[in-house]
């Protein structure tokens, strides 16, 4: 909710300067909220548990079970902005352009969620950053059945907190320096901030994924290192750097 408010507020402060309405930023907003939602669930039903999803059809309707994927959600708002491109005779880039600054805050937000629902507990650790985790909570017990009393023995990484920082604060930084440096060139609007975004988070996910316990059932994918979530990073890298690269090829022509 704190994710959704705070792209509402920050996509009022930006509409003057793309010659958007308060309204048409409210409306983008609330068809990214429902694509994200049923896109996440989607994605985390096929990519994370399709076994089940193939055993039990209705595990996809079974949202209070929890499971969300973020790249799920990718391309549920992704068609979501289409949508609302079609309604409001906007090019795709276009509105892509305009929403991606915004996205990060509620990504933050959104990992923060799963720190509190000690959801996505990270790797073994013996650092000052680690901690430890309840034997109680699901996202422990799948992952560690021998766990038994109230904590394990052993610290882990808090991950979702260096996803939140990672994905939130740093990619929002990221990505409102892209949008500037757009303006200031005069290529807005042309997919460059929209592919600065996708680089920039698969880049940072790759990174924090390190730190990640792997997702029980999935594990690696290859060779003991390469997560599920950095394998469907890994596409939104090449996509965002050819959308950047489309974009100042075209700044160059003219």
């Amino acid at each position: 909710m704190f994710g959704f408010l705070a792209c509402f507020y920050l996509g009022k402060r930006r509409a003057s300067l793309y010659g958007w309405s308060a309204e048409e930023v409210s409306d983008l907003v609330f068809y990214g909220a429902i694509g994200a939602v049923l896109g996440g669930r989607i994605g985390f039903s096929f990519f994370y548990g399709f076994d089940v999803l193939a055993d039990d059809p209705l595990f996809l309707f079974r949202v209070w079970e929890g499971g969300m994927s973020f790249h799920g959600g990718l391309i549920g708002t992704l068609l979501a902005i289409f949508w609302f491109g079609r309604k409001t005779n906007r090019i795709f880039l276009e509105v892509a352009d305009f929403i991606a600054p915004l996205v990060p805050i509620g990504l933050g937000f959104g990992r923060l969620g799963n720190f509190a629902n000690t959801e996505l507990p990270g790797r073994f650790t013996d650092s000052f950053f680690g901690i430890f985790y309840p034997c109680k909570a699901d996202s422990i017990r799948s992952i560690n059945p021998v766990c038994f009393g109230e904590w394990e023995e052993f610290a882990r990484h808090p991950s979702p907190i260096y996803q939140s920082v990672g994905e939130g604060l740093v990619l929002f930084a990221i990505v409102f320096y892209v949008a500037q440096y757009a303006r200031k060139r005069d290529f807005i609007l042309s997919g460059f901030v929209s592919g600065g975004f996708l680089v920039f988070y698969g880049l940072i996910r790759c990174f924090t994924e390190v730190f990640r316990e792997p997702d029980p059932g999935i594990g690696f994918l290859l060779f003991d290192f390469l997560t599920m979530g950095q394998f469907l990073s890994i596409p939104m890298v090449i996509v965002g750097m050819l959308l950047m690269i489309r974009a100042i090829g075209k700044d160059l022509k003219g």
